[in-house]
């Protein structure tokens, strides 16, 4: 069931209220494996990036994917996960998330964003990124600038005291500030000893609400940030794909974030760009 954000935002309010005595609070030993399978997660999307490219399929890109999680001793958290079938999701264009890796064949002008999830010794670790395929519009470019400042910005609010709310506000507020529109029906979690563990991390928020943010929290930040209407509709063939109502854009930066004693640790940055 999906809600209009009035009534999301208060589901959000209520469910949040006792979360804290849910999240699983990481040990150090445990972050450890965390924080390589996250590394790994972060270099597998550096081993797809040089092969994005027009005429390459969906599917090679997965393929490539899949290939450089196993040969690094990890498995695909995807695969088989209720029902999915594939060892990434790869969702081009106006498929906000959980595109199915398929026969297509990229062209010029394409946008997409491709989504991984190793499990290394029993630890996930959970990213993805955008690729531009070619020469795109302008329009494509802004999208995703903001999309990736949204990221950025919600990830300046991971400090300890700090409520995961905030997260949310200031990513919708930045959004909406650029004429774009965030996705409320898919959120970030909670990660690291599971695929989706508490809290959601909802990318359009009221500020100071939710759980506190403390040391040892690890959860992902995943804004989907629409150039049209913020709805889904998800694709009844494969009961997964979902795109936007409108057929318009959509880009996603995703990254797995450790709350530290002081800050945050973005656990996936390989390339140092948070």
């Amino acid at each position: 069931m999906r809600y209009e954000y009035n009534t999301f935002a208060a589901l959000y309010i209520m469910a949040f209220r006792d979360i804290n005595s849910k999240i699983i609070i990481k040990t150090p030993d445990q972050i450890d494996g965390i924080r390589r399978a996250c590394k790994l997660a972060g270099e597998t999307l550096k081993a797809v990036a040089p092969f994005v490219k027009a005429g390459v399929t969906t599917l090679k890109l997965n393929d490539i994917a899949e290939q450089f999680m196993r040969d690094n001793g990890a498995i695909p958290a995807t695969i088989g996960y209720n029902g999915y079938p594939k060892a990434s999701c790869i969702s081009v264009n106006d498929v906000i998330c959980h595109g199915i890796p398929g026969s297509y064949e990229l062209r010029d002008g394409d946008i997409l964003n491709v989504d991984v999830t190793p499990i290394l010794n029993g630890y996930y670790g959970d990213t993805s990124t955008m690729f531009a395929v070619g020469e795109i519009t302008e329009h494509a470019k802004k999208l995703i600038a903001v999309t990736k400042e949204c990221l950025r910005l919600g990830i300046e609010q991971c400090t300890p005291g700090k409520r995961i709310g905030d997260i949310g506000f200031v990513i919708n507020q930045y959004a909406v500030k650029n004429g774009f529109s965030t996705v409320y029906e898919f959120c970030g979690h909670g990660v690291g000893l599971k695929f989706h563990e508490e809290p959601e991390i909802c990318h359009i928020a009221d500020a100071n609400i939710g759980a506190v943010m403390q040391p040892g929290m690890i959860f992902t930040i995943e804004p989907m940030i629409n150039a049209g209407k913020a709805r889904a509709k998800i694709d009844k063939r494969d009961g997964w794909t979902a795109r936007t109502i409108d057929g318009k854009l959509s880009a996603q930066f995703e990254h797995t974030i450790l709350i530290t004693q002081t800050t945050a640790e973005v656990l996936t940055d390989v390339a140092g760009e948070f």
